[in-house]
């Protein structure tokens, strides 16, 4: 800690990312000796949560994440989005195709960004908010892959037919991105994603998560 920084509402953060990251939520005593804080300072800082709605206690006095983080995350969409216009436009320019940011959303993929190229004469209509299962279509499939750790060596994900008859898409996960599950892609009225396209959306995917940091 510095001089500048406060250690309660560090503290507080840190309850916070101990139980974003369990299914089960964790007792005091755990808080406690995670936090490496006494078991007096993690009641004050969950009372103080609570009256938040940022944690809540189930009858086993197990301290869970609460709803009004989601309060919060309605607002992360919008950021998203404005940090990958850039690199989206260019991607759709660059490839004359339909570029995409999607984040997961449950067991959804669910597309935040969507940039049309300009110049072509054709190309795949696609909408902010369509949403469809995260095992179907490039995007959501190449979240998949980043969460098993399964992602191919070129780095990105081709499917065919999958959302649309007669399309194609190619899309890469944002990686490294603490927080945020997600990828960028293409969809276009192709048989196969040419075969520049896919690093293409790899150097997207990049340009997103440095903007994002």
């Amino acid at each position: 800690m510095t001089a500048e920084t406060s250690q309660t509402l560090d503290r507080g953060l840190r309850v916070l990312k101990l139980l974003a990251d369990t299914d089960h939520g964790l007792t005091v005593t755990e808080l406690s000796h995670r936090l490496g804080v006494n078991r007096t300072v993690v009641y004050r800082l969950l009372a103080t949560l609570e009256q938040h709605s940022l944690v809540r206690r189930d009858l086993g006095g197990r301290a869970r994440v609460g709803l009004g983080v989601l309060r919060l995350g309605r607002q992360v969409h919008p950021l998203v989005r404005e940090a990958a216009l850039p690199a989206l436009r260019s991607l759709a320019e660059d490839v004359g195709a339909t570029a995409h940011l999607t984040l997961a959303d449950g067991a959804d993929a669910l597309a935040v960004a969507v940039v049309e190229p300009t110049w072509t004469d054709y190309h795949v209509a696609y909408r902010a908010g369509f949403r469809h299962p995260l095992g179907r279509g490039a995007a959501g499939r190449a979240i998949l892959a980043a969460r098993r750790g399964a992602l191919d060596d070129p780095g990105y994900t081709l499917t065919h037919g999958e959302l649309e008859a007669g399309a194609s898409g190619a899309a890469a996960p944002l990686l490294g991105v603490s927080g945020i599950e997600g990828s960028v892609g293409v969809v276009m009225l192709v048989d196969a994603v040419p075969d520049r396209v896919g690093p293409r959306v790899v150097d997207a995917a990049r340009e997103v998560v440095e903007a994002l940091r």
